[in-house]
């Protein structure tokens, strides 16, 4: 199978599996496993940061930083396609308390800007109204189609958002993919931003875990919450292990993903019923609209299937995330199953 449901799916690589195998390992709840110890400082490193936690999940860092940045009765502002309230199951307002604000980006881009954010905010308000208390942006945006947001567009708005007191959490999933995007290093993408948490298990491909990066303050709070959320994990060191691997080996792999994802963006382009510009994608993910086909999208679904290509529908549209175990010939058969299905 040709599986481009995510960039999630990929197994381990050689040298995954063998640090995993071999991985020098200790009781983390006692934050004594050597290599999860390791990867912690290599990642606060990388971003320039005082600390930074291993997680099980990138929805629990996010949620993680969430709780620790608001108080209950607050407000979060964010896009109105970002993960944080779309796919992480109402999570803010179960655990943290908090109301999510969702807000347009005006150019539909997914990339908020300041002049976008500015309206939603409720500062100096009645008492009655629910006062912002953090504001979260997410690069790349998952389900606008792996957009990116540059260095200056998010100091811009940590610049703004800081001097009304209000924080800023970056759901960085895929930073890295922003990275090789953009040709900017992770820390400058996030320079001014309070909170990261990034994804090991998506374009990097490591089997499992996420990182979340702030101060030394933040994460010995962060450290709490993630035990109570139930993500203190004991010899962890084996997850850690491939978790440096990937930060080692798959960051200059991510320009073929997205050569990947143009080529397949250019491929399903041309045929009848599909939209979707070429030139907007700029990462691994391809999202294209097939509602002028003539068939749903979950019949699409089911018929690339049966032609051994995976992909995702939701309402009128497809997603398909390039990654590292689909290759060129991969995106081929992935175009010709297009070609059979809709020319």
């Amino acid at each position: 199978m040709i599986d481009l449901r995510s960039d999630t799916v990929t197994k381990p690589t050689s040298a995954m599996r063998k640090a995993m195998a071999e991985a020098e390992v200790g009781d983390d709840v006692y934050s004594e496993d050597p290599t999860v110890n390791r990867l912690q400082e290599r990642a606060a490193d990388l971003f320039g940061r005082e600390s930074a936690l291993f997680v099980p999940t990138g929805s629990m860092g996010n949620q993680v930083a969430v709780k620790i940045h608001t108080k209950p009765g607050d407000e979060i502002v964010i896009e109105e396609r970002g993960h944080i309230f779309n796919y992480e199951m109402g999570t803010p307002s179960v655990v943290s308390g908090v109301v999510v604000r969702p807000v347009a980006s005006a150019d539909n881009s997914g990339i908020l800007v300041w002049k976008d954010i500015q309206p939603a905010l409720h500062i100096d308000q009645p008492y009655y109204a629910c006062p912002t208390g953090l504001i979260c942006i997410e690069n790349s945006h998952n389900l606008a189609g792996g957009s990116v947001m540059t260095a200056d567009n998010c100091r811009d708005i940590c610049d703004n958002a800081h001097s009304l007191q209000i924080p800023v959490h970056l759901d960085g999933a895929r930073i890295f993919n922003a990275s090789a995007a953009l040709g900017a290093t992770v820390k400058d993408l996030a320079a001014d931003c309070d909170s990261i948490q990034f994804c090991l298990s998506k374009g990097l491909g490591a089997p499992v875990g996420s990182v979340l990066v702030g101060s030394r303050d933040f994460i010995g709070e962060a450290r709490v919450w993630r035990k109570r959320l139930g993500g203190g994990m004991r010899q962890a060191g084996v997850l850690a292990a491939a978790g440096l691997v990937a930060l080692d080996e798959s960051p200059p792999k991510l320009a073929e993903d997205h050569a990947n994802a143009k080529r397949l963006a250019e491929g399903i382009s041309e045929l009848p019923g599909v939209s979707i510009d070429p030139d907007g994608v700029v990462t691994n993910i391809v999202i294209a609209d097939v509602s002028g086909a003539g068939i749903s999208s979950s019949e699409i679904i089911d018929q690339l299937r049966e032609r051994s290509v995976l992909a995702i529908g939701f309402g009128t549209k497809i997603r398909m995330v390039t990654h590292y175990d689909v290759d060129v010939d991969g995106i081929e058969t992935a175009i010709s199953a297009f070609q059979e299905i809709l020319a």
